[in-house]
C-alpha cells in the first residue's frame, strides 16, 4: 500500500466515526488509483459505508469526500462517480513524498532485516551425473531472487540445496566411466568435470540402448531386455556395493563427484547465485530411514507382511505412500523426510521450509507436507512447494540421458558474446575502457537471460528465446538497463553526486504523467511485500518494465536538465534519481546487476 493510501484510509475512517458514529476497520477500506478517464489520483469505493451512513452510494461518497477535503490537507478536490469517490491529491503532498523517496537512497523504505519470521529457500539441488542445464537455471534464478525478496520483506533467510548424489543415476555415469574412461579426468582432458561426467552419463545410455536391441534380436522381449542389458546390471551392482560401503566404489564415487563440484562451483558463481548450507541426499536419506522407524515405533506409519513401511493419507485425499522398501532400502520420499527433518534441527526458528522444484513433483511435497505434519512438526502446515513450469527448447523437452539439454556455460557464453556483438554493432563501446567491456557484457547477457526466465509467472511454463530475451526494445533486461543508464546519465550531466539533495519545493506542480510515475515508482515496496507473500518475482520484475516504460515517454516529453524553472527542474532530477533508485533496487532483488555506462 502507497503511503498516501494509508493516509485516506485514516482519514475515510475517522470520516465515518465523525459522520455516522463508526469506524471502519482501515485494512476494510479500499484505495485504488484512480481509472485515466476520470479526475483525480486515488479512488475510495463507497460502497461498504452506505450501510452506515443509511444514504445511496453517491450521497454518502459526496459526505465523506467533503469532510476530507475540509479536513485533510493532502486532499484538494473530490468527485464522486457512482459508488467510487475519486480524489486529488495535492502538490504539497506529491512534492514531499517524492523528496522522502530520494532521500532513503537505497533502503527504499524496505522492511528492516529479519524483522519477521526466519524461512528457508531450498533451490538448484542438482543430481551429480550431469551439469547445471538450462531448466537448472530458471530454478536457480527463481529460488535466489525469491531469497532475496523475502530479505527485502524482513525476513531472515537461509538458502539451501540438497545435492543428488547417490542413487543408480549417479551409478550408471560411474559404470560408463569405467567402461570407456580409460582413466581421463578433466586435468586430462582439460573439460569442466560436470560435463565430463554428464558426458558419461549420455554413453551409458547409448550403450544401455544398443545393448537392449541386441538382447530384442537375439529373442528376449524388449522388457526382459531391458531388465537383463549387462551395462544397467553392472550400474546396479555398484549401487549395492556403495550401500554396503564397498571402499573401491565409494573412492569411485568421492573421485567423480568432486569433479562434478568444482563444475558446479564454477557455473554457480558466473550465474551469481549461492547458498548458505550445502545438504547430501547421501547423508541424510540415512536420517530418513531412521525417522521412518520412529513413526512406525509412534504409530504413525503402519509395516507390511512383506516388512515394507508405509504412511497411510487417504483420510486427507492423498493415498498411501511407500517409506522403505522390502529389504529396507530408501525410496526419495525417504530422504526428503530426512533432510526436512534435519533441517529443522539444524535451525529451530525457521518458519517454514520453501522448495523451489518443478511442477511434475507437485503430489510429492504434498505427501511430505503431510508425513511431516503426522510426524508432528508443526512447521508443516507452512512450508511450501514453489511449483514453477518447465523451460523448454524450441525442439522439445530438454532429456539428459540423450543429451539434448542445453549446458548452463553454454548459455551464459551465448548470451555474453551476444552483448558484446550487439553493443559492437550498435557503436555503443566508444566510451567504454576495454578493461571494462568484459564486465559489462556480463552485466548485459545475463541480466538478459535473469529477466527473460524471472519475468514470466513462476507457474507457468515457457519457451526458451535467446534472441528475443537481449532485445534492446520491450520487456527485456537489456531495455530496463539502457534506460537505467540513461537516467543515470542525466543525474551526472546535471552534477548530481548525492541525490538525498534533491528536495523539491512543497509549491512545485507534477502533471498527471509526472504524478502517476511517481505513484508507480513508490509501489515498489508494496510489490515486494506481495511477492514475498506469493514467493512471485514475476511482479517485481513486471513492475520494473512498468517503470522503465512510464520513465521512458516522461522523458521524451519533459525537459530536465534544460528545464528553466528551477523547482520544476529540481523536482524532474528527483523523479529521475527515485526511478533509477527503484528499478536499480528491483531489478537487483532479481540477481540483475545495473549497469553506470553501456
Amino acid at each position: 500500500m502507497l503511503k498516501i493510501d494509508s493516509i485516506i484510509a485514516q482519514s475515510v475512517a475517522d470520516a465515518c466515526n465523525e459522520l455516522y458514529g463508526s469506524r471502519p476497520e482501515l485494512n476494510k477500506i479500499s484505495v485504488q488509483s484512480t481509472r485515466s478517464e476520470f479526475e483525480g489520483n486515488r479512488t475510495v469505493v463507497v460502497f461498504p459505508f452506505t450501510r452506515l451512513a443509511g444514504k445511496s452510494p453517491e450521497a454518502t461518497g459526496e459526505q465523506i469526500g467533503t469532510y476530507l477535503v475540509e479536513n485533510d490537507d493532502n486532499i484538494t478536490d473530490f468527485q464522486v462517480v457512482k459508488g467510487f469517490l475519486n480524489l486529488s491529491i495535492s502538490d504539497k503532498y506529491w512534492a514531499e513524498a517524492l523528496g522522502e523517496a530520494v532521500a532513503e537512497k537505497e533502503c527504499f523504505g524496505l522492511q528492516a532485516l529479519k524483522s519477521k519470521p526466519q524461512v528457508m529457500v531450498e533451490y538448484s539441488s542438482p543430481n551429480t551425473n550431469k551439469p547445471i542445464h538450462l531448466g537448472h537455471m530458471r530454478n536457480n534464478f527463481l529460488g535466489y531472487s525469491v531469497s532475496e525478496i523475502l530479505k527485502a520483506a524482513g525476513h531472515d533467510v537461509v538458502k539451501v540445496q540438497i545435492i543428488n548424489d547417490r542413487g543408480i543415476h549417479i551409478c550408471k555415469s560411474m559404470i560408463a566411466w569405467k567402461l570407456f574412461g580409460n582413466g581421463e579426468t578433466p586435468t586430462s582432458t582439460g573439460e569442466k568435470g560436470d560435463k565430463l561426467v554428464g558426458r558419461y552419463y549420455v554413453t551409458f545410455d547409448k550403450e544401455f540402448k544398443k545393448e537392449v536391441a541386441d538382447l530384442i534380436a537375439s529373442g528376449k522381449d524388449e522388457e526382459t531386455a531391458k531388465t537383463e542389458a549387462p551395462i544397467l546390471l553392472a550400474a546396479r551392482d555398484l549401487l549395492h556395493k556403495w550401500e554396503a560401503e564397498d571402499s573401491e566404489v565409494r573412492e569411485l564415487w568421492s573421485m567423480m563427484n568432486g569433479w562434478v563440484y568444482d563444475g558446479f562451483d564454477y557455473t554457480y558463481k558466473e550465474m551469481g547465485v549461492d547458498f548458505d548450507k550445502l545438504y547430501y541426499e547421501s547423508d541424510t536419506y540415512l536420517i530418513g530411514k531412521a525417522q521412518v522407524e520412529k513413526g512406525l515405533a509412534s504409530g504413525a506409519f503402519t509395516q507390511r507382511d512383506d516388512s515394507s513401511i508405509w504412511v497411510d493419507l487417504t483420510d486427507v485425499g492423498l493415498d498411501e505412500k511407500l517409506l522403505l522398501r522390502k529389504d529396507g532400502t530408501a525410496v526419495y520420499m525417504t530422504q526428503d523426510i530426512g533432510t526436512a527433518i534435519l533441517r529443522f534441527e539444524d535451525y529451530p526458528s525457521i518458519d517454514r521450509q520453501v522448495y523451489t522444484v518443478g511442477n511434475e513433483q507437485e503430489y510429492h511435497f504434498k505427501v511430505l507436507f503431510e508425513i511431516l505434519a503426522k510426524l508432528g512438526y508443526s512447521q508443516a502446515s507452512r512450508c511450501h512447494h514453489l511449483s514453477y513450469g518447465m523451460v523448454e527448447l524450441p525442439e522439445g523437452k530438454m532429456k539428459s540421458r540423450e543429451g539434448t539439454v542445453v549446458d548452463a556455460d553454454d548459455i551464459l557464453l551465448e548470451m555474453r558474446t551476444s552483448a558484446e556483438t550487439l553493443a559492437s554493432e550498435a557503436g555503443k563501446l566508444e566510451n567504454i575502457p576495454p578493461s571494462e567491456r568484459d564486465e559489462l557484457y556480463k552485466k548485459v547477457g545475463y541480466g538478459a537471460l535473469k529477466y527473460f526466465l524471472l519475468k514470466v509467472d513462476p507457474k507457468k511454463s515457457m519457451m526458451f528465446d535467446p534472441a528475443g530475451s537481449i532485445d534492446f526494445i520491450g520487456n527485456t533486461g537489456p531495455y530496463i538497463q539502457f534506460n537505467y543508464v540513461r537516467a543515470r546519465s542525466v543525474l551526472r550531466n546535471a552534477s548530481i553526486e548525492d541525490v538525498s539533495t534533491l528536495a523539491p519545493s512543497s509549491s512545485v506542480h507534477l502533471d498527471d504523467t509526472e504524478r502517476d510515475l511517481l505513484m508507480t515508482a513508490l509501489s515498489l515496496p508494496t510489490v515486494i511485500e506481495e511477492a514475498a507473500r506469493t514467493y512471485d518475482p514475476s511482479l517485481v520484475a513486471n513492475l520494473c518494465y512498468d517503470i522503465t516504460k512510464s520513465y521512458s515517454r516522461w522523458y521524451q516529453d519533459h525537459p530536465i536538465i534544460k528545464e528553466e524553472d528551477s523547482d520544476l527542474r529540481t523536482a524532474r532530477l528527483a523523479l529521475c534519481a527515485l526511478c533509477s533508485q527503484s528499478v536499480k533496487t528491483g531489478m537487483g532483488l532479481l540477481g540483475i546487476d545495473m549497469p553506470e555506462r553501456m
